[in-house]
């Protein structure tokens, strides 16, 4: 790997290690507030809203100017928006311009992969990208939930400045304004990442011009033979983590009566399964056998059902930690297979924003599904196995589609088999 790559690493770990954390304390910022449950279960959705509503420029932003230029000024804007949490806006707000920053920064950050790296390292880079976020989300959610506990808080709301009346005076507030100084950090690595040589693709001079070119490239991968088949993959994949979040707060609360700190503990370990998934993944898949762990994704459906009959965190640990595993095997190398037929159809950074604009539409739908079924009188257990049984429904419809590939286009589905085999020797 290049020196490049490691850099990417750190500003990637800081910038998520940020964001998970963030998550934690606006989730506590809104209770302690005194804030509506259905505020603290939109955090999930509000994040997602600029990954979709932007998707059209955001991957031709990434195109068009260095990749690491468009990192940093990503970065400070998810610094904006804790500043507006720390300044009055309402967290729903503040957390919205966060997800700005996030929206911006994902094209950017897995675009560069394919101008650093040859084709035969993606899957390798994409274990370690994925194994590290996850990383990072493991220790984020953890540092959140300690930095809102009683102990770190209080010493963090001792902390007196001379003169300045900073007016940060709860444990929420005392978190983010801990977390703005990693955004820095994570920024500053943004910096030290090298230029790649790569030819900028510019701007049409009307931005309106973005519009029907995103929804030909997001017909364009859904039409592929293999690009259709990782793109709903992951796509539904990343739905089900985005919302897991939250689901794993509500559980913990119902199952084992967990406090927002403990409960977030149960997330990270869900990451750790996650890590190791996608850490073997990217030793044992190749991008040409990647579509041979479709089958895992319905079995994460029906082990999201199971986690209802869960009472005992001792038995609970374990489970999450396989649950989160099958996810990580599934998506590094589906992850990879996408990037590698998006760059080939229409660049990185077009290719990822068609990719986040899917991926966050259904983090949208399946919140807004979950949240229905709340609303209309579900507890958090049946709310659960409705989200489960959709998940394991919709991945089945997945392996047949591509079964079906498979047998009316075996000549397609080959030829785009071979080209990865090539690139993988070749790249």
């Amino acid at each position: 790997m290049k020196r490049g790559f490691y850099t990417l690493m750190s500003a990637q770990f800081f910038s998520s290690l940020a964001d998970q954390a963030l998550f934690v304390g606006a989730v506590e910022l809104i209770k302690s507030g005194g804030g509506p449950e259905w505020q603290r279960a939109a955090l999930v959705p509000i994040f997602a809203l600029f990954y979709v509503v932007l998707a059209p420029w955001l991957g031709a932003s990434a195109d068009a100017y260095p990749k690491r230029t468009v990192m940093f000024a990503s970065n400070a804007i998810k610094i904006v928006g804790c500043l507006m949490m720390l300044f009055g806006s309402h967290p729903l707000l503040a957390y919205a311009v966060v997800g700005l920053g996030a929206a911006a920064y994902s094209p950017a950050k897995y675009g560069i992969l394919t101008e650093l790296l040859p084709p035969s390292q993606l899957v390798k880079a994409n274990g370690w990208i994925e194994g590290l976020t996850i990383a990072s989300i493991i220790l984020g959610i953890v540092l959140g939930g300690q930095l809102i506990g009683h102990a770190v808080s209080a010493r963090l709301l001792n902390i007196d400045l001379p003169v300045l009346d900073t007016g940060i005076d709860t444990p929420p507030e005392a978190a983010i304004s801990v977390l703005i100084f990693i955004y820095v950090l994570a920024a500053w690595f943004n910096l030290r990442i090298p230029h790649t040589g790569v030819e900028m693709r510019p701007l049409p001079k009307n931005p309106l011009d973005l519009v029907p070119d995103f929804w030909t490239c997001n017909s364009r991968l859904w039409r592929d033979k293999l690009g259709q088949i990782s793109l709903a993959t992951t796509t539904l994949f990343w739905g089900v983590s985005g919302n897991l979040r939250y689901i794993i707060l509500a559980w913990s609360a119902a199952a084992l009566g967990y406090s927002t700190t403990q409960a977030s503990s149960l997330g990270g370990v869900v990451a750790i399964g996650t890590a190791v998934g996608a850490i073997i993944a990217s030793m044992r898949m190749r991008l040409d056998i990647a579509t041979k762990v479709i089958p895992m994704g319905i079995l994460m459906g029906v082990l999201i059902i199971v986690m209802n009959f869960i009472d005992n965190v001792w038995v609970a640990a374990p489970f999450l930690i396989l649950l989160g595993g099958l996810g990580g095997f599934l998506v590094v190398p589906m992850n990879a297979l996408l990037q590698h037929r998006g760059h080939n159809l229409m660049g990185a950074g077009r290719s990822i924003a068609v990719q986040n604009f899917n991926e966050q539409a259904c983090i949208l739908g399946l919140g807004a599904f979950y949240s229905l079924s709340t609303g209309l009188g579900l507890t958090a257990f049946g709310a659960i196995t409705a989200f489960g049984l959709v998940v394991a429904g919709i991945m089945l419809v997945i392996m047949r589609w591509h079964q079906n590939n498979c047998v009316k286009y075996p000549e397609e589905i080959e030829h785009l088999l071979q080209v990865a085999r090539h690139d993988k020797v070749h790249g």
